[in-house]
C-alpha cells in the first residue's frame, strides 16, 4: 500500500466511509478519486496550477511581514525630530528585536505542535492592531514629544517584534514544505516592503514638507496605508493562498510525510487528513524525523551564515547610517535617500538567484562571502569620515544587494532533501538564527556611539 494510500487524503464532504465498508472499497475509492485529479492533483509531481498567483500571495504576505515595521523606520526623520535626545533609529529596533527573538526562541522548539494557520493569522492580526496603535498614540498626543509617548512608541515597537515573529518563522517554515520559487517571492516581498516604504516616504516628505506638521502629516499617511495593507495580508493568507490547488498539493504531501503543522491548512482548502494516531499506527515510519539539534548539527555553515548575515548588515543599517554621516550636504533627506538606496539594492539582490547561474549555492563559499562582508565596516568608518555622498551611497548599496542576494541562496538550498516536517523545522530554525543576528547586530550598532556623549 502506498503512502498516499495510507493517508486516505479526501476532499471534505465528497466520500463518505462507512464502517462497514471493506478495506478494498476504501482503496479504491481513494485511488479513484486521485486518478480523476479532484483530490491531490498529481501522484508523481507537483501540479502548477495556481502557481503564479501563489507566487504574488507570496510576494504580498512577505510585504505585509515588515511593511508596518518598516513603514516606522522610514519615517525616522519625523521622530528624530520628535525625540531629538533618544536616538529613535537606534532604540526602537533594540527594543524590537529582543521581543521577536524571544518568542522566536519559543515558537521554534515547539513547531512541530504549533498550528502554523493560527500562528500566521496572528501575527498579521498584531501587525495590524499594532499599525493602528501607532496612529491614535500621535492623534492622543496631538503629536507631541516627551518621554511617555517615546515609551509607548516603545512599547509598539516591541509588539510590533511579536508579531514578526509568528509570521516570520510560521511562513519561511511553511513554504519551506513547498517550491524553492514561494520561499524567493516572499523573501522579495520582504525587501519590496523596504523599497515601497522608503519610496512612498519620500514622495510624502516632497509633497507635505519638511516642517514638523509636514512631517507629522506624511507619517500619519503611512500608517494608514501600512494598516489597509496588513488587512488585505491577513484576508490573503486566510481565505486565497491555502484554496490554490498547488499550495494544496504541496502542504498534503508534507502531511503524508508526518507534518502535524499544515492540517489547519489543508482543512481550511478543503482537505481532510487522519490524525496522528491513526497515521502512527497504519505506517510507523510516518512519525519518524530528524530533531531539531540534528538537523543544527548538519546544518551548522547555513546557520553561521545566515547570523553573519544579519550581524553585519544591522551592525551599520540603520543607526550608523542615519545618524552618524549626517555631515553630509544631502541634510534632511540624509536618512531617507540612504535607507531608500539600502532598500532598492535589496530588492535588487533578492530577484538575482532566479537566475540559476548567479545562484551561490556552494555551502562553503556563502560562508566565506559573508565573512567578506565585515570588511564594508571599515569602510564604512573611513568612508564617513573622509568621503563625500558617493562613496556612501555606493558603499550603501552593495551592504543592500548583499543582504538582498544572500539569504535567498541560502533560505532555498537549505530545506532540500528532507521531508516535510524536518522542512518546517529547519525554516523555523533559521530565521531564529536571522533574528539573533539582527539583535546582536543592532547591539553592535551602539559602539559606534562611543566617544560620543550618550
Amino acid at each position: 500500500m502506498s503512502r498516499l494510500e495510507m493517508m486516505e487524503f479526501t476532499e471534505l464532504n465528497t466520500i463518505q466511509y462507512s464502517s462497514s465498508a471493506s478495506p478494498l472499497f476504501t482503496i479504491t475509492s481513494i485511488a479513484m478519486k486521485i486518478f480523476r485529479g479532484r483530490n491531490l492533483m498529481a501522484v508523481h509531481g507537483a501540479n502548477e496550477e495556481g502557481k503564479l498567483t501563489a507566487t504574488v500571495v507570496c510576494w504580498l504576505l512577505g510585504n505585509g511581514c515588515l511593511f508596518s515595521w518598516n513603514s516606522m523606520l522610514s519615517i525616522v526623520d519625523y521622530y528624530e525630530n520628535l525625540f531629538p535626545k533618544y536616538h529613535p533609529a537606534r532604540v526602537l529596533p533594540i527594543v524590537y528585536q529582543p521581543f521577536a527573538v524571544g518568542i522566536l526562541v519559543s515558537l521554534t522548539h515547539n513547531e512541530a505542535k504549533i498550528n502554523t494557520r493560527k500562528r500566521n493569522l496572528l501575527g498579521y492580526t498584531i501587525f495590524f492592531i499594532s499599525a493602528l496603535l501607532v496612529l491614535v498614540l500621535d492623534l492622543a498626543t496631538s503629536g507631541k514629544g516627551g518621554i511617555g509617548t517615546y515609551v509607548g512608541l516603545c512599547i509598539i515597537s516591541g509588539v510590533f517584534g511579536v508579531g514578526e515573529a509568528c509570521v516570520q518563522g510560521g511562513m519561511i517554515g511553511d513554504l519551506s514544505l513547498m517550491c524553492p520559487e514561494f520561499i524567493q517571492s516572499y523573501l522579495a516581498g520582504l525587501a519590496a516592503s523596504g523599497a515601497l516604504t522608503s519610496a512612498l516616504r519620500l514622495i510624502t516628505k516632497a509633497a507635505f514638507g519638511n516642517s514638523r506638521n509636514g512631517l507629522r502629516n506624511g507619517a500619519m499617511m503611512y500608517f494608514a496605508i501600512s494598516m489597509l495593507f496588513e488587512l488585505l495580508c491577513l484576508i490573503l493568507y486566510a481565505h486565497v493562498f491555502p484554496k490554490l490547488p498547488i499550495v494544496k498539493y504541496y502542504r498534503s504531501k508534507a502531511a503524508s510525510e508526518g507534518s502535524k503543522t499544515v492540517s489547519a491548512d489543508l482543512a481550511a482548502g478543503g482537505i481532510r487528513v487522519l490524525t496522528d494516531g491513526q497515521a502512527a499506527e497504519k505506517m510507523p515510519e510516518y512519525m519518524e524525523r530528524l530533531n531539531n539539534k540534528q538537523l543544527i548539527v548538519q546544518n551548522m555553515d547555513y546557520a553561521a551564515t545566515i547570523f553573519l548575515i544579519f550581524v553585519l548588515t544591522f551592525s551599520i543599517f540603520p543607526g550608523f547610517l542615519t545618524e552618524d554621516t549626517k555631515k553630509h550636504s544631502l541634510g534632511s533627506w540624509h536618512a531617507l535617500v540612504m535607507i531608500a538606496m539600502f532598500n532598492v539594492w535589496n530588492l535588487i539582490g533578492r530577484y538575482i538567484p532566479l537566475i540559476d547561474s548567479l545562484k551561490l549555492k556552494s555551502r562553503r563559499w556563502l560562508l566565506i562571502v559573508s565573512l567578506a562582508r565585515f570588511l564594508l565596516i571599515p569602510c564604512f568608518y573611513f568612508t564617513a569620515k573622509y568621503g563625500d555622498e558617493g562613496w556612501m551611497i555606493m558603499l550603501t548599496s552593495l551592504l543592500g544587494l548583499s543582504q538582498g542576494y544572500l539569504p535567498v541562496c541560502v533560505l532555498t538550498e537549505a530545506p532540500k532533501n528532507y521531508k516535510g516536517p524536518e522542512k518546517n523545522a529547519l525554516g523555523n530554525l533559521l530565521v531564529l538564527f536571522l533574528g539573533g543576528g539582527v539583535l546582536a547586530g543592532v547591539t553592535l550598532d551602539l559602539l559606534w556611539l562611543i566617544g560620543k556623549g550618550w
